[in-house]
């Protein structure tokens, strides 16, 4: 039976605008539904449009049918210290001059308590990258990032070296197969993991609008510097993974939590605007209180976000493992774009970590190099100076602009092929050269790391846009 604008007045529905929404969202979607149960919808819509707002159905209607909203207040203004406070810098030498004005910027805040910035520092889009900051009960989404829980897995196989050679052509098959990198689409196989049914997705209007894309995204890695890796790994003896000293198979992924992560990081930088307004060469460092509804919003959203970007990692792994018939005996995953609360001097402060690693005494962390050198399984001393953080990886040396330019892809390819390494896909911004040399970095962190592996890579998946 089809809608007809009669039976919408009879629910009390008049307008014409939202009839005409109604008819053309039914006859998208509801083809298979009996007329009485569209109008039981339709009316739980026009009676509750908050609970449908960016529903895939209704969501155009209940925006047009919600009551504006009220006028916000003004936003708090604050204004800077005069003086940054002291900055504990690793690897001064190898930093670029504009990451640490950003990282003195960042320490004349009036919340902020504490800074580190580590070896493989740049400049970055509010806190440089390599920045770890501590604040007094507040989160600056942009000193977490867009990338909210980009993070390295790594998992052992059950597998010798020699494999790696042997089944070349199958790994490099499985990496174009099961990985998907890019900003848009997802795998092939829709994924499920638990992640898709947390509470949050229900209970966060945001979080709800973007539960599709999430669900679409899952096991997939964004562009840039995101890849899936299969190489050599030697690890020490007493490396903390309960493994022999000997050397082994595995798998390196860097991941995040693709749209999920960056939506939500914008959402609540503008949100933080609303409350809080700094000066212009300060502005993308604005924060949210935690005490705050919109505070506490953004520390479930950020939560949910980094446990998504660990769901990422775990079907990334489970599909290639299973593709190549090769089974995990062990698995180290990090973070390195969060906030934590953590007590620090006997005080609870929120500690950002934008392109930065834990490393409290005893965890472990992989901080690669390049596509075409080692990375390094590590394990934290819990240095405080560093406020327990080490770095994520070598850090960039040049911006991708200057990297296109100096570079060519086939001396890329040449280079590679001399150090033993298969590409499928990447991109000349990503080549070695455009990163800082690993051991150096690796080096000008002996007090806040440990090296406990050695990661070789051997055939690396990447984006090649």
């Amino acid at each position: 039976m089809k809608l007809r604008p009669k039976d919408l007045s009879k629910i009390g529905i008049k307008n014409n605008i939202v009839r005409s929404l109604i008819i053309e969202a039914v006859a998208r979607n509801c083809k298979h539904d009996d007329i009485t149960t569209i109008l039981s919808q339709i009316t739980d819509v026009i009676n509750s449009p908050q609970k449908f707002y960016g529903h895939f159905v209704w969501g155009q209607v209940a925006q047009t049918i919600m009551p504006e909203e009220p006028e916000h207040e003004k936003p708090r203004e604050y204004a800077l210290k005069t003086e940054h406070g002291h900055i504990k810098i690793f690897g001064r030498e190898i930093i670029e001059p504009d990451a640490i004005r950003q990282m003195e910027l960042a320490m004349q805040l009036p919340i902020a308590v504490a800074g580190a910035l580590m070896p493989d520092a740049h400049a970055g889009y509010g806190l440089p990258i390599g920045g770890v900051l501590a604040t007094d009960n507040a989160v600056i989404p942009y000193g977490v990032g867009l990338d909210i829980g980009c993070g390295m897995r790594l998992t052992v196989l059950d597998a010798r070296p020699e494999f790696i050679t042997r089944y070349a052509t199958q790994i490099e098959r499985a990496l174009i197969e099961h990985t998907h990198f890019g900003m848009e689409g997802g795998l092939a196989i829709p994924q499920e993991h638990d992640i898709l049914d947390r509470n949050e997705w229900h209970e966060i209007e945001l979080l709800t609008r973007l539960h599709r894309k999430a669900r679409q995204q899952l096991g997939s890695s964004g562009g840039g510097n995101h890849f899936v890796e299969i190489g050599e790994l030697y690890l020490q003896e007493g490396n903390g993974t309960e493994l022999p000293q000997g050397e082994y198979v595995a798998l390196l992924s860097h991941s995040g939590s693709r749209g999920l992560g960056a939506e939500i990081a914008k959402y609540y930088v503008q949100r933080a605007h609303e409350q809080c307004c700094l000066p212009q060469s300060a502005s993308h460092l604005v924060w949210l209180n935690l005490d705050t509804e919109a505070g506490n919003e953004y520390w479930q959203c950020m939560n949910l976000a980094i446990d998504y970007a660990t769901a990422c990692h775990d079907c990334i792994h489970a599909n290639l493992g299973k593709a190549l018939g090769l089974k995990p005996i062990a698995t180290i995953g990090s973070h390195h774009n969060m906030a934590t609360q953590e007590t620090i001097d006997g005080r609870t402060l929120v500690v950002h970590r934008k392109g930065a690693v834990n490393a409290d005494a005893g965890t472990l962390s992989i901080i690669p190099g390049s596509m075409a050198t080692a990375g390094y399984l590590v394990a934290g001393k819990g240095n405080l100076q560093s406020l327990n953080s080490a770095s994520h990886g070598a850090g960039r040396a040049m911006s991708r602009a200057d990297a296109t330019q100096r570079f060519t892809m086939s001396a890329v390819r040449r280079q590679l092929r001399q150090r033993g390494v298969t590409l499928v896909g990447g991109s000349i911004e990503e080549c070695s050269d455009a990163y800082k040399d690993i051991e150096t970095v690796i080096a000008c962190q002996s007090a806040l790391i440990d090296i406990q592996g050695c990661f070789m890579p051997r055939i690396v998946r990447m984006n090649d846009k």
